[in-house]
């Protein structure tokens, strides 16, 4: 059975090795056949990898796109490490997205990776908000010196 993708005008897609770009209308793909695909949305550069965990998520596009996990697995492990170290909270996430990565899952790893990123935003958030309470503004509801 094919997979049947719809590309916005001058959206892109890697269909393998390949990148794939729409002209001005809507089309409409059908792939038949294996190959790592990623839709634009999905695709990460490394220009917007600016966080550990975009990092993280860079690495296992890289492996998925390859299909090869040697030459990006240090760097992996290496950005893995780091990012526990400072948010150990995410073990669980991370745990999934090596599971997935050892078992050959690579798509799925990076949709786990993809809920990393979504973690890191929510740790950078309520660490924003807690430092605005901890500096008592003027709409502060926790008194200053509490």
């Amino acid at each position: 059975m094919a997979l049947k993708v719809e590309l916005k005008p001058h959206e892109r897609i890697i269909i393998g090795k390949v990148v794939i770009r729409n002209d001005d209308q809507r089309t409409r793909l059908f792939i038949e056949g294996e190959a790592p695909i990623l839709r634009e949305k999905d695709i990460l550069n490394p220009a917007s990898a600016d966080t550990p965990a975009k990092s993280i998520y860079l690495a296992v596009q890289l492996m998925y796109l390859s299909q090869d996990l040697s030459p990006h697995y240090e760097a992996y492990f290496e950005l893995v490490r780091q990012f526990l170290e400072a948010a150990p909270s995410a073990l669980a996430t991370v745990a999934e997205i090596n599971n997935r990565i050892l078992s050959g899952d690579l798509y799925k790893a990076l949709k786990a990776a993809k809920s990393l990123i979504e973690y890191e935003q929510e740790l950078i958030a309520h660490a924003t908000r807690g430092d605005r309470l901890r500096q008592g503004g003027p709409n502060d509801p926790i008194p200053q010196g509490a």
